[in-house]
């Protein structure tokens, strides 16, 4: 009678352990589900997934409409960041519309080269806001329009910073990588700075006015991308078919102006993106375009703001 006590009692241990390793592997599959996560990727050990990002709001990324030009304004929990400031007539429009949202610091302030269709309100931004980091190519212009930029740097005793290709810098919980920059001097295009932006499992590329040429040396980087902002607002001389391929993006944005005398964006460019069934945001039909993620999920809406000095 002993030895079947034990003998019970042995089987019920293994049914307890049993009933353990369930538990175990619902949690896990609750878990796992819970981030948007497969199993399959979440044992993978050749596959790496980003685990969502603990935050209590989300990342905001703002086109903003300022026509024939690019402005881009980055949000992260109390933390912001500019890429490009429009033209000359943009800047004191766009001072009034980040003071309207309470903005009275960028912790950086990136001129992606120096046209003045994106260093135009440059000026005007680092004097009405207290200004963590500036960075600009190592590309030079005699214009008035970076003369001034260059004024007003001084002025605010704020460095001339060059990044470098290779170099991570932090928003919040945002993530920044340059994967490009040039002294291209003779095509300031091609010397844009080219920036990918992690939040969680959601990415973004911007181009600046990069080029065919700029797309093609980056083309060995990981630069998939769910948010594309197209180079050269959508100019024929960027976004080729095989930079297009390796980003695969799920969005597009073309900032642009209406009846611009460029004809931008190019129908080869907007019937590639349409070929791969990307979806197509552009400030001339939807004024500033805001796309907000909580690392996992991506959401687009559209405003008319006044930002746009040039309408």
């Amino acid at each position: 009678m002993a030895y079947r006590r034990r003998r019970r009692r042995k089987r019920k241990f293994n049914i307890d352990k049993l009933k353990v390793i369930i538990v175990l592997i619902l949690f896990a599959i609750c878990y796992y589900n819970k981030y948007g996560l497969s199993l399959s990727a979440a044992f993978s050990e050749e596959e790496s997934t980003v685990v969502p990002v603990s935050t209590s709001g989300n990342l905001e990324v703002e086109f903003l409409d300022v026509g024939q030009a690019d402005s881009i304004l980055i949000r992260d929990n109390g933390k912001n960041m500019i890429i490009d400031a429009g033209n000359n007539e943009d800047g004191k429009k766009l001072v009034e519309y980040f003071k309207s949202l309470g903005i009275t610091r960028f912790e950086y302030v990136i001129g992606t080269h120096a046209h003045e269709d994106h260093i135009g309100g440059m000026d005007d931004i680092i004097k009405n806001f207290e200004v963590g980091h500036f960075y600009m190519p190592d590309a030079y212009t005699t214009t008035i329009t970076f003369e001034e930029v260059l004024d007003a740097l001084d002025a605010k005793q704020l460095k001339f910073e060059i990044p470098k290709i290779g170099e991570t810098f932090t928003l919040n919980n945002a993530v920044i990588d340059v994967l490009y920059t040039e002294d291209n001097s003779a095509n300031l295009n091609d010397s844009s700075i080219v920036l990918k932006l992690t939040y969680g499992n959601v990415k973004f590329l911007f181009m600046g006015d990069a080029e065919s040429k700029t797309e093609k040396s980056i083309l060995e980087q990981d630069i998939k991308a769910d948010v594309l902002k197209l180079g050269h607002h959508g100019s024929s001389y960027a976004t080729t078919l095989g930079f297009l391929n390796k980003v695969d993006p799920k969005y597009a944005v073309i900032e642009v102006g209406k009846n611009n005398s460029y004809h931008h964006p190019h129908p080869s460019t907007l019937n590639k993106l349409k070929n791969k069934n990307i979806t197509i945001y552009r400030t001339d039909e939807n004024g500033t375009i805001i796309c907000q993620t909580d690392g996992v999920n991506i959401n687009f809406n559209t405003i008319n703001t006044d930002t746009n000095g040039g309408s």
